[in-house]
C-alpha cells in the first residue's frame, strides 16, 4: 500500500532518483549521486548534447520511471484555470443559478480535463525531453493559461473566444508533438501517430462552432465533441499500441488529484478567512471548516489507500479508469467550491437556502466516494462488508444534506468514519489465517 502517489522508491534506496547508483544522465530526467560536471554536461552521452532528437517510444517495462519536473510544472499550471473554474461555480450557485453554473463548470472543466490528459498519456509514452519537447510543452503551457484567462468570459457572458483560442493553442503544440513521433516511426506505429494528430486538430475546428452557434445549440455541440475527443485515442490506437507506463500513469493522475485537493483547501481557507475577517462568524464557520477538512482528509485517504497501477494492464481498462477521472477530479474541486458557498450562506452572502448550500457539499463528495470506489477500489475489496463501505457512506454523506447548519460537518464526520472503517475491516482480513 502506498500512501502518496508517487514512485515507491524511497530517496535512500538504490537506484532511485537522487540516491547513489540513480539512473545513467544519458537516460531522460536521470539523475547522479553528485552535481553534474561542465564536462559531463557536454559529453557525447548528456541530453545536453544534442538539442534535438527523434521522438521515440520508452518502453512499459522503465524502471523507476516518475514524473518529471516539467510535468509537475504543466500541473501546477492548469490549476490557474481549475480554480477560475471553481470560482466561476460558486458565484453561480450562491447566486441562485445552479443548473446554469453547473452545465458551464461540467462544459469547462471537460475541455481542461481532456488537455491535461493529450499531454499527460503522450509523455508518457514518449517524453524524451530534449530542446524542443520542452519548447513546445512550455507553449501548451502558455495556452492553458490564456484558456484560464477565458474562463470567467464563458461563465458570466458566454464567450468562448478566449477558452477556444488558448486551446487552440495546446492543440497546436499537441499536434506537433505528434508529427514529430510520425517522423520518427513507421509502419502502424507512424500511422497511430498520424490519426492522432488529424483526430486532435478535426477536434479543434468542431470546437470553433462554440463561436458561431446560438446559446440553446452549444450544449449539443459539447455532448457531439466530448464524443468525438474520448473517441479519438480508440480510434488512432486500433492498430498499435503507445507505449504508457502504468506506474508513470498512475503517479501523474495521482499527483494532479493532490493539486486539485490542494486548491480545494486553499480555496475553502481563503472563504472562511474571508468571512471571519469581515463578519466576525467564527461559531458558524467552525463547523464548515472542520467538516470540510475532514471530507478532504478522506479524499486523499480513500484515492491512495490502494496502487492502482497494478491494473492498468491493457487499454481497455487503462482508458475507461482514465476517462472516469473526469468525475473524480471534477468533483473534487467542486467540493472546495461547495465549501465556498456553504461559508456565503453562513454569513449571508448567498441568495440561497442552507440545504441547498449543503448539497453544494454533499452531493460533489457523494459523486467523488462512488467514483473512486468504482474505478479502483472496488478491485481490491473483499467480501460484501467491505464493498459496501463507499457506497453505503456515499448515501450517508447524501442524508447529513438535512442536517441544517451542521449539514457540512456531520458529511465529514461521515467521511472520516468511512476511512476508520475501511482500515478497520482491512486490519481484520489481514489477521486472518
Amino acid at each position: 500500500m502506498t500512501s502518496t502517489p508517487a514512485s515507491p522508491d524511497s530517496p535512500g534506496s538504490p537506484g532511485s532518483p537522487g540516491s547513489p547508483g540513480a539512473s545513467d544522465p544519458a537516460t531522460p530526467h536521470g539523475s547522479s549521486a553528485s552535481p553534474a560536471s561542465p564536462a559531463s554536461l557536454a559529453s557525447p552521452t548528456s541530453p545536453f548534447s544534442k538539442p534535438l532528437r527523434p521522438l521515440l517510444a520508452r518502453g512499459r517495462d522503465e524502471e523507476h520511471r516518475a514524473a518529471t519536473p516539467l510535468e509537475l510544472f504543466f500541473d501546477l499550471c492548469f490549476v490557474v484555470a481549475v480554480a477560475q473554474a471553481g470560482a466561476e461555480l460558486v458565484h453561480a450557485v450562491a447566486e441562485g443559478h445552479a443548473g446554469e453554473g453547473i452545465l458551464n463548470y461540467a462544459m469547462i472543466f471537460l475541455a481542461m480535463f481532456w488537455a491535461w490528459v493529450n499531454f499527460s498519456w503522450f509523455a508518457s509514452a514518449y517524453d524524451n525531453d530534449d530542446v524542443l519537447y520542452r519548447v513546445v510543452t512550455l507553449i501548451q503551457i502558455a495556452g492553458v493559461l490564456v484558456f484560464a484567462a477565458g474562463v470567467s468570459r464563458a461563465f458570466e457572458e458566454h464567450d468562448f473566444f478566449v477558452v477556444w483560442l488558448g486551446y487552440l493553442i495546446m492543440r497546436i503544440a499537441l499536434t506537433t508533438q505528434w508529427l514529430r513521433v510520425a517522423r520518427a516511426a513507421s509502419g502502424a506505429e507512424r500511422g497511430t501517430a498520424l490519426r492522432y494528430a488529424a483526430g486532435v486538430l478535426i477536434c479543434q475546428v468542431g470546437w470553433s462552432g462554440l463561436l458561431f452557434l446560438p446559446e440553446g445549440g452549444r450544449p449539443w455541440l459539447f455532448l457531439v465533441m466530448a464524443v468525438a475527443e474520448l473517441s479519438v485515442p480508440v480510434i488512432a490506437e486500433r492498430a498499435y499500441t503507445t507505449a504508457w507506463h502504468p506506474h508513470h500513469i498512475s503517479e501523474r493522475y495521482g499527483l494532479f488529484t493532490i493539486i486539485v485537493l490542494g486548491e480545494t483547501i486553499a480555496a475553502a481557507t481563503v472563504a472562511v478567512k474571508s468571512g471571519i475577517k469581515e463578519n466576525d462568524a467564527l461559531d458558524e464557520l467552525l463547523p464548515i471548516a472542520a467538516g470540510g477538512l475532514l471530507i478532504v482528509f478522506a479524499a486523499w485517504w480513500i484515492y491512495f489507500v490502494v496502487p492502482i497501477h497494478g491494473r492498468l494492464r491493457s487499454n481497455r481498462q487503462a482508458l475507461l479508469w482514465g476517462y472516469g477521472h473526469y468525475v473524480i477530479l471534477g468533483a473534487a474541486a467542486a467540493i472546495g467550491a461547495g465549501i465556498e458557498v456553504a461559508v456565503e450562506q453562513a454569513v449571508g452572502e448567498a441568495h440561497i437556502s442552507t440545504v441547498a448550500a449543503s448539497t453544494a457539499v454533499t452531493v460533489p463528495t457523494a459523486l467523488y466516494l462512488v467514483t473512486v470506489w468504482a474505478l479502483h477500489s472496488r478491485y481490491y475489496k473483499v467480501g460484501v462488508a467491505q464493498q459496501l463501505v463507499l457506497p453505503v457512506s456515499a448515501l450517508a454523506v447524501l442524508a447529513s444534506t438535512f442536517a441544517g447548519r451542521w449539514a457540512v460537518l456531520v458529511a465529514g464526520l461521515v467521511t472520516a468514519a468511512t476511512v476508520a472503517t475501511g482500515v478497520t475491516l482491512t486490519t481484520r482480513m489481514a489477521r486472518r489465517p
